[in-house]
Formats: C-alpha cells, sequence, structure tokens
C-alpha cells in the first residue's frame, strides 16, 4: 500500500516556475514507478511525465518536454516535477501516482495509487 499526497501548487504568472513535491508512505517506494498526471475543468486527467523506480531516463509528455523536469530521491520517499516557462494552458490540478508496473506508464490506467492533487494555476 503506498498512499500519496502533493505540495507546490499555486498561482503564477505566465513565464514563472513552480516545483510540486509528491510525498510517498511505504517501504517499497523505490519499486515503483511513479507518474504526473494533469487535468483541466471540463478535460480528461491526461499524462505529464513518468520515471521508474530506479531513476532512470524519465518521459515526458510533448505539452511540457524541454520545460519541465521529474526527478525523484527514494531516500525520501519523494519524486518532484519542476515547471518552467508556465503557460496558462498549464493550469489544472496535477496529481502525482505510483505503479509496481513495468509498461504503459502514460496511461493513467495503470497507475494503482494517486494523490489528492494540486492545483495550479497560471495567469497570463
Amino acid at each position: 500500500q503506498v498512499q500519496l499526497g502533493e505540495s507546490g501548487g499555486g498561482l503564477v504568472q505566465a513565464g514563472g516556475s513552480l516545483r510540486l513535491s509528491c510525498a510517498a508512505s511505504g517501504r517499497t517506494f523505490s519499486s515503483y514507478a511513479m507518474g504526473w498526471f494533469r487535468q483541466a475543468p471540463g478535460k480528461e486527467r491526461e499524462f505529464v511525465a513518468f520515471i521508474i523506480w530506479s531513476g532512470g531516463v524519465p518521459y515526458y509528455a510533448d505539452s511540457v518536454k524541454g520545460r519541465s523536469t521529474i526527478s525523484r530521491d527514494n531516500a525520501k520517499n519523494t519524486v518532484y516535477l519542476q515547471m518552467n516557462s508556465l503557460k496558462p494552458e498549464d493550469t489544472a490540478v496535477y496529481y502525482c501516482a505510483a505503479t509496481p508496473k513495468r509498461s504503459g506508464l502514460v496511461a493513467a490506467t495503470r497507475y494503482d495509487y494517486w494523490g489528492p492533487g494540486t492545483q495550479v494555476t497560471v495567469s497570463s
């Protein structure tokens, strides 16, 4: 069982930066792949980024590639999402998720555990 809790969201002007954090409980955190997803009002939840258990090469959605960095600190049971050059279209509730699965990690259905989310609002 893994419990997740996001923090770091807020209101920021376009062009600004935010770092989201996701703290996880559980002794097996390092064995889980971690993902970030987001959901804007009236839209489906969409993939943002994932990083595998060993912290290997991360994978990003095209919409955030080059502007965002996902990282993890297994000693702290925490995964981060650094977002730069934020745009109004980045406004959404951001969720972190965890899964022991090894494939298909861009799909929300592949994740077993979810945090409650943190709101990110980017003003123009």
